[in-house]
């Protein structure tokens, strides 16, 4: 496993921005494809992004299309959201996850290391 830590988190007005950054540690962080995921009170954790190993493939939920992006920097371990044109209804507790294999999923079952979360506030 590799560990990962979230930071980025915090509250904004609908329409403004945030950007999520992930540190890894540990094992090797460059054969991984990463993603973000979501979960909102109540709610199961959702599929937000992925992106492979080399960073040429990503994939979004719909519902941030357009509005998200993900990237990730192998020489410095990082991966990032950068979340623009934020709604309420991205409110929740974001999750960084890594994989095994270099290719996105969105099935969080996929994924084998998780950081600890970093909460985001959208008031509308």
């Amino acid at each position: 496993q590799v560990q990962l830590v979230e930071s980025g988190g915090g509250s904004v007005q609908a329409g403004g921005s945030l950007r999520l950054s992930c540190a890894a540690s540990g094992r090797t962080f460059s054969r991984r494809a990463m993603g973000w995921f979501r979960q909102a009170p109540g709610k199961e954790r959702e599929f937000v992004a992925g992106i492979s190993w080399t960073g040429g493939s990503t994939d979004y939920a719909d519902s941030v299309k357009g509005r998200f992006t993900i990237s990730r920097d192998n020489a410095k371990s990082t991966a990032s959201l950068q979340m623009n044109s934020l709604k309420p209804e991205d409110t929740g507790v974001y999750y960084c996850a890594a994989r095994l294999l270099a290719i996105t999923s969105s099935k969080s079952s996929d994924y084998d290391s998780w950081g600890q979360g970093t909460q985001v506030t959208v008031s509308s």
